[in-house]
């Protein structure tokens, strides 16, 4: 698997006095300042409502801040428009979550291929990056089979290779370990980890604290929309 690497100084994510609301209550997210470095793996660790999903989203720019600033490798990603937000995500993010989304009517390879597509690579180049990656991740074989006949483990491999297709300097991972075995969870974890020891900057959310220490260089806990804790990781 290729080493990956970054270009620029400072973080890759700089959010400042982050605030979400949604109708009454109390707000998802409540002045939430967080930074992570170019190469980090970051881990989201908290209980359903305490704000983790708000924060991937806000990442991802599928919503906006009440207040505060979203800013990813330079781009203010909370002054995005729909058409700013859509071209952000394909050249910035790749997304991998715990149902894998992928299209059930096309092929691994096609459905690995859709993002250089949609970013307006060249047909021969994304040819050549889709064998690439499902060499890298052990499913060349599978490239003509449809999701529908892939393991749990073999479709997150795929939603991996996609999510990596543009060589993204960021992965956002919502609980992508959730919907497998233990042994295909393992198999996960390590190309996880494999991905960040080359240089792969990851954000993943998740309410398994396993995951988290055996993936993440560091975590942080969110209570009540607000950071309650915030490690780095002794080992992995």
């Amino acid at each position: 698997m290729e080493k990956t690497t970054s270009s620029g100084a400072g973080p890759l994510i700089s959010i400042s006095h982050l605030t979400k609301r949604y109708e009454a209550g109390d707000p998802a997210l409540s002045d939430l300042t967080v930074e992570v470095r170019r190469g980090e793996a970051l881990a989201v660790l908290g209980p359903s409502g305490s704000g983790k999903s708000t924060l991937l989203n806000m990442i991802a720019g599928l919503d906006r801040p009440d207040e505060g600033t979203v800013t990813v490798d330079g781009v203010r990603v909370d002054q995005l428009g729909e058409a700013g937000s859509a071209k952000y995500r394909r050249a910035t993010i790749g997304m991998v979550f715990q149902f894998f989304n992928l299209l059930d009517d096309l092929t691994v390879q096609d459905n690995v291929l859709l993002p250089a597509q949609l970013a307006g690579m060249p047909r021969a180049k994304a040819h050549e990056r889709t064998l690439e990656l499902l060499a890298d991740l052990g499913i060349e074989q599978y490239r003509g089979t449809f999701p529908g006949r892939l393991s749990g483990g073999e479709r997150q491999r795929v939603a991996l290779a996609r999510a990596l297709m543009n060589r993204p300097p960021l992965i956002l991972a919502d609980e992508p370990t959730g919907a497998l075995d233990r042994a295909s969870a393992g198999s996960v974890v390590r190309l996880i980890r494999e991905l960040n020891e080359r240089g792969q900057t990851i954000l993943l959310v998740t309410h398994d604290t396993g995951l988290a220490a055996s993936c993440a260089t560091r975590t942080i806990e969110l209570v009540d929309g607000r950071i309650a804790r915030d490690d780095a990781a002794v080992t992995r």
